[in-house]
């Protein structure tokens, strides 16, 4: 069986740390756009994410343990694309894909100066719980 959560090579771009990683999920894009475009979604698996503005140019706080995260929604395409670049952290884009046969391809970025990988994969394995367990 595949790994659903598939780590891409890491690459720096000037000042910039780039993360990538392929996460199959096994339920369709309308199930899985709430978990990753939604205040109540990304509380779920990632931060507790209020305000949150859903639109391009809204607003972002992801509150984290070392603090709050303040950013814009930097690209948005209903259940396709959504991107927050917050002070930081740097940029995060999912693209949403339809799997095949079924489910979701996402394809993650993750541009920042920070060095360290700030734990994607645990909460990835956090955001499939969520799926999986279909609470959204």
């Amino acid at each position: 069986m595949t790994d659903p959560i598939e780590e891409g090579v890491a690459e720096c771009r000037g000042d910039l740390h780039v993360r990538h990683y392929l996460l199959r999920l096994p339920r369709p894009v309308e199930e899985v756009w709430p978990a990753l475009a939604t205040s109540a979604g990304l509380g779920e698996w990632l931060a507790a994410a209020e305000p949150f503005e859903p639109r391009l140019g809204g607003t972002v706080a992801l509150r984290l343990p070392e603090g709050t995260a303040r950013g814009r929604i930097t690209a948005w395409d209903v259940e396709r694309v959504a991107e927050y670049t917050v002070e930081g952290r740097g940029r995060i884009r999912f693209h949403l894909e339809p799997g095949r046969p079924a489910g979701t391809t996402v394809r993650f970025t993750h541009e920042s100066e920070q060095t360290g990988d700030p734990g994607w994969r645990e909460r990835f394995e956090r955001l499939l719980a969520v799926v999986e367990g279909g609470a959204l």
